[in-house]
């Protein structure tokens, strides 16, 4: 779509991601347009002392195997999970690097984690308050801090632009890949690295979840009648973003454009979702790309399969898009990779970038039903054909 002459076009020319159904793009993409479920009973920790023992948990991930450098290799997991996804997107965008020069301070590296290297920390405090050891391992505080993957990633591709990690909860790779965006669009930047990591599957951190009394025992089932709850999960989805002549100017292949971006908070209740906050956050990202609700065709939804987050986040998309919103292809796909947290925007990016691709909308998983007031069409239990305008 034709921009102002003001804004710089921003392109993606490169996606990576790590979850509980794939790590890889492809992988991740056949196991979502065939309905896979990566939840099962968790194996990471010890569930006797849980009522809720199920995960979306990365199997058979090892960072060494997927030829990550040694600064990873001794990171915390959340860090490998961003290493490993931050090498597919670059690979795929052919960018030389690591980037000398001008360029490298052209270009940005923003990825966050709702809570980074919270295992790293539990193993600490068990070695303090359990082991009674007189100390932790030196790199604890370097593993555990929510800035480290962005700081391992752009050592690794030699950037040295702006370099930072957002931690805004569940907003967290959104917001990361929304600030590239900006960067870009706004001249600071010609290219960036955008998204968000996270690896929060231990024993401590289910206990305090356990304690939110937001977590199912059975699975992640988003809108459905039968819905009782979100299911922990990890992951990582990475972005490679680049202005537009900068893309094309070295041959890249673009796999989308991204158009516009908005932000908003609730400013009422830490974990009641309003109706105001996601229908603002909408409305401006509409706004921003000059496009109108009947433009659009496919939402990728939170889904998170609480009974507030579903009908708010329903009643929020019927206020933006109005009559359209009967006619939008919704799907949750948490339903199959679950709650990532802080990743979970940036692995459904790559989503979203695929089904445009591919004009395929896949499925929302363990639907048994509609509930009244989540009566949208949010693609029940099996992927379905649609072209989606991009």
């Amino acid at each position: 779509m034709a921009q102002p002459k003001d804004r710089r076009r921003v392109v993606v020319t490169g996606q990576g991601v790590v979850s509980a159904i794939g790590t890889g793009r492809d992988a991740f993409w056949n196991a979502l347009k065939n309905g896979e479920c990566g939840i099962g009973e968790a194996t990471f920790y010890p569930t006797d002392e849980l009522y809720i023992t199920i995960a979306g948990e990365v199997k058979n991930f090892d960072a060494e195997e997927l030829g990550l450098s040694k600064q990873f290799l001794l990171a915390d997991r959340y860090s490998q999970f961003a290493g490993a996804a931050a090498a597919e997107a670059v690979a795929q965008s052919g960018l030389e690097m690591p980037l000398q020069g001008d360029h490298a301070y052209r270009a940005a590296c923003i990825i966050g984690s709702g809570i980074g290297g919270i295992t790293t920390m539990e193993f600490s405090y068990k070695m303090l308050f359990e082991e009674k050891k007189r100390a932790t391992h030196p790199l604890t505080l370097l593993k555990t801090i929510a800035s480290s993957a962005a700081a391992h990633v752009s050592i690794e591709y030699g950037i040295t632009g702006p370099c930072f990690g957002v931690v805004s909860a569940c907003s967290t790779a959104p917001h990361s890949i929304g600030l590239v965006y900006q960067m870009i669009q706004n001249g600071l930047c010609d290219l960036g690295v955008g998204g968000a990591a996270e690896a929060t599957l231990n024993w401590g951190t289910a206990k305090a979840w356990q304690a939110m009394r937001v977590l199912s025992p059975d699975g992640l089932f988003p809108f459905a009648k039968g819905r009782n709850g979100t299911v922990l999960s990890e992951g990582a989805g990475i972005l490679v973003l680049e202005e537009l002549e900068h893309a094309r100017g070295r041959g890249a292949t673009i796999f989308a454009e991204l158009v516009g971006f908005g932000m908003s908070s609730d400013a009422a209740d830490m974990v009641n979702p309003s109706i105001e906050g996601a229908s603002s956050a909408m409305q401006f990202a509409l706004d921003d790309a000059r496009l109108a609700p009947g433009d659009i065709d496919y939402v990728n939804a939170h889904g998170t399969a609480t009974k507030v987050n579903d009908i708010n986040e329903t009643r929020a998309i019927k206020r933006v898009f109005g009559k359209a919103a009967n006619d939008l292809s919704i799907s949750a796909t948490k339903s199959m990779h679950g709650h990532c947290l802080g990743a979970g925007g940036g692995v459904e990016a790559v989503c979203v970038i695929k089904a445009m691709e591919e004009g395929i909308v896949p499925p929302t998983i363990g639907y048994d039903g509609p509930d009244p007031e989540c009566d949208l069409d949010y693609t029940p239990n099996e992927a379905r054909k649609r072209d989606i305008a991009y």
